[in-house]
């Protein structure tokens, strides 16, 4: 795996404090001028993905795109990926775990998300980025700071120490009324999910609608004191001079 020198973490604190209050625009530009072809981006087509791409359709149509498809997301999500394609012109490859989800949960005596979700995780997701991510440089999220708390210290840049690569949310300090907005003024294709009540949308398992107010990602892993798979350590520990 990668590792970042101090120069690299020094000039890494200082895009990022250039680029703090740019136009997502501006940001993605950058992140294309400086490390494709060896930028990608992963989804999973929340509502701050589906912008990035309306924007990556314009700025470069071709980047690498992928979605870790585990093997339970809900139809209409992988419904959502082909619309997205159609639309956009961009080229979006379904990474899945070795094994199929028939094999994985007879190998394992059943669903292992009921019984070990951290572990179900692990390895029908981020095993399957661990495998990408030497292949780039850079990756671009839709993560922003107002989804949850501990999303709060988003950096637009920082580096991904878990991965090896360096982390771009352009979006970072959008509002999640910001993002709406653009759907709906671009009718940027969503997630018809979207309209049952789902404020975050992951694995059909594991994923319920919110209810009024709780914060966006609360119908991730109910009761279970989790709110993230582990793709996006807890962005509160992040401060710049760990960057």
């Amino acid at each position: 795996m990668k590792t970042a020198t101090p120069e690299l973490l020094d000039q890494i604190a200082f895009w990022n404090a250039q680029l703090e209050s740019a136009p997502p625009e501006r940001i993605l530009q950058w992140a294309i001028d400086r490390y494709a072809p060896k930028l990608t981006m992963a989804t999973a087509f929340g509502t701050s993905g589906c912008v990035i791409l309306s924007f990556l359709a314009k700025l470069i149509p071709q980047i690498p795109v992928f979605n870790i498809d585990t093997g339970y997301q809900f139809p209409e999500t992988l419904d959502l990926l082909e619309r997205i394609q159609r639309e956009f012109g961009i080229k979006i490859e379904r990474l899945s775990a070795e094994q199929s989800v028939e094999e994985y949960e007879k190998a394992n005596g059943g669903a292992v998300y009921q019984t070990d979700s951290n572990r179900c995780c692990y390895e029908r997701k981020i095993k399957v980025l661990e495998r990408i991510a030497p292949q780039y440089d850079a990756w671009i999220s839709g993560i922003r700071r107002d989804q949850s708390h501990s999303r709060a210290a988003t950096q637009i840049i920082s580096w991904d120490a878990k991965f090896g690569l360096v982390k771009i949310a352009p979006l970072a300090y959008w509002t999640g009324e910001q993002v709406w907005s653009k759907i709906i003024y671009e009718a940027i294709p969503y997630n018809v999910l979207y309209d049952q009540g789902y404020t975050s949308i992951g694995c059909a398992p594991c994923t319920r609608p919110t209810l009024p107010g709780e914060d966006e990602r609360a119908g991730r892993w109910s009761g279970q004191n989790k709110t993230e798979c582990g793709l996006h350590p807890s962005e509160m520990s992040l401060t710049n001079a760990q960057l």
